[in-house]
């Protein structure tokens, strides 16, 4: 299995402005969260990108797509029906081929040079099936993210095979069907926002699609689905994410970015310098 193509998923009207601000990168160049994005799936050797915008985005995103616009083309979400149906708009462009799939109000940000979307395409290629990134997440942040539930591949240490999937399920719920074997009590494997999907994705989001008396569907259910069907796995990450529409996401997001980077140094120092300020306001 080889990936070629990835989906950035960016309609949805609560977050579509995200991708469009900007942050200064690990190199001290600043960039829309849109291109450091497409940085982080063209080091994955990923060849062209689609991204699912809201109805009249197209132009404004193609504006902050840098040295990677020659690889990017945009298709519309023309109704509101949720996050699966966002991935479902892209299925002319998949064309039967597995993708990358990233989440847009997301920054992820690896330890060292490989990117978090290179080590993903790497495990998806060797095992040839789906693989969802995955971060053991403490229970009070169940409500933001779908999790999973499922058994350590033997040998594997951060690899696992999929059986349950939940969408942002209750502290309970998550104690009762996904509990993970060696994870800290308290502990759960939440969706880390990046994905490889196999064509069989496209199909089920389909039948899902057809079959809803909302409209609306998750890509947790399709991936629900996709555990019964097929070979899924998940990789636990040692990498973070950093959800750029929380309270202060922003803000996390550059401290990481700059932290992480060639300027970690001189950061440090001003918030060293930030916090003898307060303390001394404080007196």
């Amino acid at each position: 299995m080889r990936i070629r193509k990835a989906v950035v998923t960016a309609a949805s009207p609560a977050q579509r402005r995200l991708p469009l601000q900007n942050l200064v990168d690990r190199d001290g160049q600043e960039r829309s969260v849109l291109g450091i994005l497409l940085e982080e799936i063209v080091r994955a050797r990923v060849e062209e990108i689609c991204v699912v915008v809201c109805p009249g985005d197209a132009g404004n995103y193609a504006s902050v797509t840098g040295d990677h616009a020659g690889r990017v083309r945009f298709v519309e979400q023309t109704e509101p029906r949720g996050y699966g149906h966002a991935i479902h708009c892209a299925r002319q462009f998949t064309a039967g081929e597995p993708f990358l799939h990233l989440v847009s109000d997301h920054l992820y940000v690896s330890r060292g040079e490989a990117s978090c979307a290179a080590e993903l395409i790497e495990v998806a290629e060797a095992e040839n099936c789906s693989v969802s990134t995955v971060q053991a997440t403490r229970e009070g942040h169940l409500k933001e993210f779908g999790a999973v539930g499922g058994q350590r591949l033997a040998g594997r240490d951060r690899l696992y095979k999929v059986d349950t999937v939940l969408e942002k399920p209750t502290p309970t719920e998550a104690e009762q069907k996904i509990i993970v074997p060696g994870l800290r009590s308290g502990h759960y494997l939440c969706f880390f926002g990046m994905h490889v999907l196999t064509p069989g994705v496209m199909a089920i989001l389909e039948e899902l699609l057809l079959e809803s008396k909302t409209g609306a569907v998750t890509l947790s259910a399709a991936l629900s689905e996709l555990a019964r069907r097929e070979r899924y796995l998940a990789l636990q990450m040692t990498h973070r994410r950093y959800d750029l529409g929380a309270r202060y996401g922003l803000l996390t997001a550059q401290l990481a970015l700059g932290l992480s980077g060639r300027d970690r140094d001189e950061i440090l120092s001003q918030l060293v310098e930030l916090m003898a300020l307060r303390e001394t306001a404080a007196k």
